[in-house]
């Protein structure tokens, strides 16, 4: 072989060589970008799941607080439950041993008092509004029905 020939296969060799380098730094290169994509993926799902987490803990606390309000709430209604049971055995009690008491209370209500009560299935501000204006005037303090 000849010089010249030997010396082209040795440039030739050096630039593949060079273009194998090359590629592999290419390679190297765009690995290097996908770890530091990956890297920030992982960190912001390192965020998100903290955030998640945060927000389970507070929904787990607020649930705990509904909770106890609940149960206080039903203590409570059972308290009022009594004592409205306890004050209706006293009434009827009062009535069995006072004859004016239950005189008092056999008697029907007066006519202001049942219209009081009466009241018609109200569907809202505006028709409690018409159903309040459309009434008529109220009696005055000085005019006491006849008993």
């Amino acid at each position: 072989m000849s010089t010249l020939r030997q010396a082209l296969y040795g440039i030739a060799l050096l630039g593949a060589l060079a273009l194998l380098i090359w590629g592999q730094q290419q390679r190297i290169n765009v690995a290097e970008g996908q770890a530091e994509l990956a890297r920030g993926a992982a960190t912001t799902a390192r965020q998100d799941a903290d955030r998640n987490l945060k927000s389970a803990n507070t929904l787990t606390d607020t649930l705990k607080q509904e909770r106890d309000a609940q149960s206080a709430l039903r203590a409570q209604q059972d308290q009022l439950r009594q004592g409205l049971a306890k004050r209706e055995r006293t009434i009827e009690e009062l009535k069995r041993e006072n004859a004016e008491l239950r005189n008092w209370a056999a008697r029907p209500l007066p006519d202001a008092a049942r219209r009081l009560r009466e009241r018609p299935a109200l569907t809202g501000a505006d028709a409690y509004r018409q159903w309040l204006s459309g009434r008529g005037a109220l009696p005055t303090a000085s005019d006491q029905p006849a008993q």
